[in-house]
């Protein structure tokens, strides 16, 4: 409901009655009154005086503000038509020096709308009255509806003075921000103060009987600015509470406005602490800036920057730092110790239609390895499970052309919280040509080998860092960079051989340029190897040659009309590859060197070959020679099997086996061993669209010595199977709900994009959900939103309980070198269940069927409590045992009230 009425409407509410007044005199000058009505029958009633009405009916407040510069213009004439009407009757009283209106009365002039019950004029006094009316059932209806433009006003009655511009009120209802306010008594001051008693303001959207409120004995109210008050309590289901203050400032604007954050207080393993106080910068239409900080009483303290920024129809992003100093017990004693952590984040997405031929993004996520396991004040349970950071920032842009350039510029961060291990490019330079078909004719499609030769050109140059999370942005990190580019040209063609075959060849050229090279040589001295770095350009130059040759053959085999499978289709592409690759042992140097001890070499040298490229950004180029004949199959099974729907004119396909494959390779070249493993890989649909269990495996031809090391001898020959199978992998992920089994057609999950995904994680929650620093379990839905149909019978108990499950399951074997072992066995699974329209309740653990013992486990709870919500989620056990509760209003406005309690999981902090 808004409450901010220019102030032009009281003086056309004024002239338009006026205008109406000086008709109606005519007609009673003539002895005549005019009635006009949209029914047949009027009914005349008698109306009650005006006091009694006052009496009788609650008064609303309705937000008058007249533009003061107009006062002088009360007299000018209308410049517009007025319309108006009532149901039953319209009556002017010369006597009186009033009109009625009575029953579905409405004044229209311009874009301004009165509705209302009852409206009267009063021209003598100059004040007009606008309230509903009293059905057959004591009912209070048609209540004013004020409407000019956008701006809708709702109140029980209106009273206003014209001469004094002060309206006075009882029981108003008005909406500002997200408050609703309830006065007994409103008292309009000017054009824009108001002064209430004994009233309540709440977030609850029942304002005659709210959930809780603050109650005021006498408060200032200025539209659209602020609300002050006097002694103020909190009142909860009508009982007043404990909680209040001397005075109280609430803020109404609209706009966002900065101003400071109250902090949150508590006590942790750090001690008593004041956490997410701050101030919050409203620095444009564009762009905020939030900064808090925490404090410990052991010294530990935190800051936390945030940003979010957006310009319609170009971008949008935001940015967040988080610095935490840590100390752990206390100075001198034997467990101190004390740490630094901190966390960059930082996501940019720019709108498609921005510039179509250029792109800029960012997704980036870096900072301390041990941030997730260390931080006091955040609890992303996938990011303090998942073992890397990555992040990416990229410009591309596209040159229209024939050919078309594409160029791109790339910075890359990958970093794994385990070992502090950090691989960093900074930047990667892309450039490409699109393809070339410099023999293809100017019109039609190409045929033939030569219409399809196609050559482009690559161009990918690094600045790569590997370094460790201590030494990062270190001078150290810098000293060890290496940089290099390679260019590439790839020629290829396609063409059919007998109808049936595909026939693709290709050759591809490569250049590969590097600054730094390593000469090794031997120190007798010392007897190791020495290397010495040569800084300087230097280059290196390899090509191959690949071919292929693949067809696709059918069978079908066609069963009864009546039987419910239909027909059964098997699809073989069988292809067939050879490659070669080239020795490039020009690049390859020697040095003399002392026997290792114990040889059996005394007096003579080993000759070590080594290549000045190892160690370089692409590494040394190939050696040894190869030439090698590749085989693979693919197998795909399907069927038509009869719709259960009888009214579907043609069978439902489904498929029995999806890409059942096997592929291995021979080395022509090879001394040994020249037979690859065959790799197995499928899957198989158990639940159309729903469920796939995938499998990989590896069965490899040869033997194995007694030191467990592959001969050259196959299995078979030496007692075995024909295949050894030296691994195996098997899994399947599974997610179903209580749509699945309803009687509407399922929609299209919306694209899943959180924090955790973007950064390395999973897309389920079946490393539980996150824990935002308001205590709010569920960041992306709310649990509680349902249909309207659900909406509108939230009172009732729910017959249908809405539910669903993920799960995920894998198992490896491993027997490479006779194992025989399950290496890793393990099943996943999360599930949320809404028991009531306003209870839910949630899961996610697992089971290391190989370890015997739960993995990660999350249970979780929430309420929905009309304007407050409460939560609590609980870790029962593992390092990361922990549990919280929070309760608070779910309005912004409000979001300091609140209660959280918590028990952080136990950290060990290291020193540095």
């Amino acid at each position: 409901m808004q409450t901010n009425i220019p102030n032009i409407l009281f003086c056309c509410i004024f002239l338009l009655f006026s205008s109406a007044l000086l008709q109606a005199q005519e007609i009673e000058q003539n002895q005549s009154i005019r009635i006009e009505a949209e029914k047949d029958s009027l009914v005349m009633v008698s109306t009650l005086p005006l006091a009694q009405m006052i009496k009788s009916q609650d008064s609303i407040l309705g937000l008058f503000q007249t533009d003061t510069l107009k006062r002088a213009q009360k007299n000018r004439m209308i410049t517009d038509v007025v319309d108006y009407k009532a149901t039953d009757y319209m009556r002017l009283s010369n006597r009186e020096k009033k009109m009625y209106l009575y029953n579905e009365a409405q004044v229209v002039y311009q874009d301004m709308t009165i509705d209302a019950g009852y409206i009267i004029i009063d021209n003598e006094k100059n004040e007009v009255y606008a309230y509903g009316i009293t059905d057959s059932t004591g009912a209070y209806t048609q209540t004013p509806v004020f409407q000019q433009g956008a701006k809708t006003v709702e109140p029980d009655s209106i009273r206003f003075n014209f001469d004094t511009e002060r309206a006075l009120v009882y029981n108003s209802r008005t909406q500002e921000a997200s408050f609703n306010v309830k006065g007994q008594v409103t008292k309009r001051e000017n054009d824009s103060v108001y002064f209430m008693k004994n009233v309540r303001f709440t977030t609850s959207e029942n304002v005659d009987d709210p959930e809780y409120y603050f109650y005021a004995r006498k408060i200032k109210f200025v539209p659209d600015r602020k609300i002050v008050s006097g002694l103020v309590n909190m009142y909860i289901a009508d009982i007043p509470t404990p909680l209040g203050l001397p005075f109280g400032y609430f803020p109404l604007t609209e706009e966002r406005t900065s101003g400071f954050i109250i902090p949150s207080f508590g006590d942790s393993q750090q001690g008593y602490f004041l956490q997410n106080g701050g101030y919050y910068f409203a620095l444009s239409d564009y762009a905020d800036l939030l900064a808090v900080g925490d404090y410990y009483t052991n010294g530990s303290y935190a800051l936390r920057l945030e940003s979010s920024y957006t310009k319609r129809y170009k971008f949008r992003g935001n940015f967040s730092f988080r610095y935490e100093r840590q100390y752990n017990s206390e100075r001198g004693f034997p467990d101190f110790s004390e740490s630094s952590v901190y966390n960059i984040r930082w996501s940019h997405s720019q709108d498609a239609k921005a510039s179509p031929s250029s792109r800029f993004s960012a997704s980036v996520n870096l900072g301390s390895s041990n941030y997730y396991q260390q931080s006091v004040n955040q609890s992303n349970t996938a990011n303090f499970l998942n073992n890397t950071l990555s992040s990416s920032v990229s410009y591309s842009k596209t040159f229209e052309g024939n050919p078309g350039v594409n160029f791109s510029l790339t910075a890359t961060h990958s970093q794994n919280t385990n070992t502090g291990e950090i691989n960093m490019t900074l930047p990667t330079l892309q450039a490409s040509v699109d393809r070339i078909y410099p023999f293809a004719p100017k019109g039609g499609s190409k045929k033939g080998i030569i219409q399809n030769i196609n050559l482009q050109y690559n161009l990918r140059a690094e600045n790569r860092f590997n370094t460790t999370d201590s030494l990062f942005f270190q001078p150290e990190m810098f000293e060890d960079a290496v940089l290099g580019a390679q260019h590439s040209i790839p020629l290829a063609t396609n063409f059919k051989i007998l109808k049936y075959f595909s026939v693709s060849a290709s050759t591809n050229f490569e250049e590969n340029w590097v600054f730094k090279t390593y000469e090794r040589s031997y120190d007798e001295t010392t007897n190791s190897e020495v290397i010495d770095t040569i800084n300087g350009f230097d280059s290196y130059r390899t090509y191959n040659f690949n071919a292929s040759l693949g067809t696709t053959l059918y069978g079908r085999k066609d069963f009864s009309k009546d039987s419910k499978i239909q027909a059964i289709r098997h699809v073989i592409r069988p292809s067939i590859s050879y490659g070669i690759n080239p020795a490039f042992d020009q690049y390859y140097d020697t040095y003399e060197r002392e026997p290792l001890t114990g040889s059996g070499r005394d007096g003579l040298t080993d000759l070590v070959e080594y290549s000045r490229f190892t160690g370089t950004l692409y590494g040394a180029p190939n050696r040894n020679y190869s030439s090698s004949i590749g085989l693979s199959v693919s197998n795909t099974l399907e069927a038509k099997v009869r719709d259960k729907d009888s009214t579907a004119t043609e069978p439902k396909k489904i498929k029995l086996l999806n890409n059942f494959s096997f592929s291995t390779s021979y080395n022509l070249a090879a001394d040994s061993l020249k037979l690859a493993p065959v790799s197995v890989r499928g899957g198989i649909p158990i639940i159309q669209n729903k469920l796939d269990i995938n499998f990989t495996g590896n069965l490899d031809p040869y033997a194995l010595n007694n030191s467990n090391q592959r001969i050259d001898k196959l299995n078979i020959a030496n007692g075995g199977s024909l295949f050894r199978l030296t691994n195996a992998n098997v899994s399947f992920g599974y997610s179903f709900s209580s749509k699945d089994f309803s009687d509407k057609d399922n929609e299209n999950e919306d694209e899943i994009d959180n924090e955790s995904y973007r950064n390395g994680g999973r897309k389920d929650d079946l490393f539980g959900k996150n824990t935002d620093l308001d205590g709010n379990l569920y960041e992306d839905e709310d649990p509680f939103e349902g249909d309207e149909e659900e909406e509108k019978n939230k009172e009732w108990y729910r017959y249908k309980i809405p539910w669903d499950i993920r799960l995920s399951y894998t198992m490896t074997y491993s027997n490479q070198r006779r194992q025989n072992e399950i290496s890793s066995h393990s099943i996943m699974f999360s599930g949320d269940v809404e028991l009531s329209p306003k209870w839910a309740v949630g899961a996610s653990s697992g089971f290391d069927i190989r370890e015997g013992g739960f993995t990660y486990t999350q249970l979780r709870f929430q309420r929905d409590l009309e304007s407050w919500r409460m939560s609590f989620s609980w870790v029962p056990f593992s390092a990361r045992r922990s549990w919280n509760f929070f309760i608070g209003i779910k309005s912004s406005v409000l979001s300091d009230i609140k209660y959280d309690k918590r028990r952080q999981p136990t950290r060990t902090i290291g020193r540095n």
